[in-house]
């Protein structure tokens, strides 16, 4: 019998509002999450230091949880 694999959790990240007149660290924060237009969607897996870059920029994303 072969071992499961656990089910992580991931964040489903998409950008719904435009990095124009943001901060500069917002649109560094965003370029690290791989985002920088708006509609833009990503996967990233559901780590504290992916969280804390989500914390940031709440104005500028939206954030679901999903298996993986």
């Amino acid at each position: 019998m072969t071992p499961r694999k656990k089910k992580t959790k991931q964040l489903k990240i998409t950008q719904v509002r435009s990095q124009i007149g943001c901060q500069g660290h917002h649109k560094k924060v965003l370029a690290g999450l791989g985002l920088g237009r708006i509609g833009r969607t990503v996967i990233r897996p559901d780590t504290p230091s992916i969280r804390g870059m989500v914390n940031l920029i709440p104005h500028l994303v939206s954030v679901e949880e999903v298996e993986g």
